[in-house]
């Protein structure tokens, strides 16, 4: 799949992208056949990347709730070494963590070089969430020089900033926004009040965000426009069909972690030499036998 096709455009907004968008698949069993080959194209390059250890990849998801964030991340990841990878969930901050910059606890969790980190949420919640709810700056206990006029776009300068210090010290970035429709997560959030094993899922106030779909829109909108930048740019996912999110989601990353390595490092003279020595020593054990 040519995932190119859901980079944001600038200028273009949210309504250039639709929701509905299957790709011109015949159906939901091609799109799992996608997914299968991508999820094992995954492991494959992870496995690899892990034996070069000069690279990271970083993958973060936002969405609106019910787009399907944590079932994304189950299949994508589905034949991946768990050992390699790990997955974090932004909730609301702790007591220790509103203490320190909004940045702090994104830097303690990212993947190490040949490693996949999974962000579920981030730190761009501090430019969305809290562009909504203002009211959530008070318990971080800003300076007044830190808050006021121009807060979003200091905030967007510098995590513009963070992303590509992370990419040129070898952290690659891929960021995806898992576009539903409205109609499509009044849909889901019914389903997690009818299903028995998807109520536990359901909070009230997924309800009371819905209510402030709009204001949420225009909060993405300003930072895709400001953050979808040359070395960390966002995808814009179709998220009303969940077998072509997932697929799309995972074609991206295991097209990414092909261009990092796509084979084995080779080694070298005193690799060489030791490994056959090595080699030549075993072999010497079972003849001894």
């Amino acid at each position: 799949m040519d995932t190119t096709q859901f980079l944001y455009r600038p200028g273009a907004g949210l309504a250039a992208y639709d929701p509905k968008f299957t790709g011109g698949f015949a159906g939901e069993d091609e799109a799992r056949s996608l997914l299968a080959q991508a999820a094992g194209d995954i492991a494959k390059y992870q496995d690899i990347m892990m034996a070069h250890g000069d690279y990271g990849l970083l993958v973060i998801l936002q969405a609106m709730d019910g787009a399907g964030k944590d079932a994304t991340i189950k299949h994508v990841m589905s034949s991946a070494d768990p050992q390699g990878c790990e997955v974090k969930m932004f909730k609301e901050m702790t007591e220790k963590e509103v203490r320190h910059d909004y940045l702090w606890r994104a830097a303690q969790a990212m993947p190490a070089r040949g490693q996949i980190g999974l962000f579920n949420r981030s730190y761009y919640e501090h430019v969305l969430a809290e562009r909504v709810h203002p009211e959530k700056l008070k318990r971080q206990r800003l300076p007044e020089s830190a808050l006021g006029e121009g807060l979003w776009e200091r905030r967007f300068r510098q995590i513009n900033d963070f992303e590509r210090y992370l990419v040129e010290n070898g952290v690659h970035i891929l960021k995806f926004y898992l576009n539903l429709s409205r109609e499509e997560q009044r849909a889901r959030l019914l389903e997690r009040l009818t299903r028995e094993d998807k109520r536990w899922k359901f909070s009230a106030s997924d309800v009371e965000e819905r209510g402030l779909w709009d204001e949420h829109m225009r909060a993405f909108e300003a930072a895709f426009e400001r953050t979808s930048t040359e070395w960390a740019p966002w995808h814009i996912v179709p998220a009303d069909s969940r077998w072509f999110a997932r697929a799309a989601v995972a074609s991206a990353v295991a097209s990414k972690l092909k261009s990092l390595h796509a084979e084995y490092p080779k080694p070298d003279e005193d690799e060489e030499r030791e490994l056959a020595e090595a080699r030549a020593k075993l072999e010497g054990e079972g003849a001894a036998g």
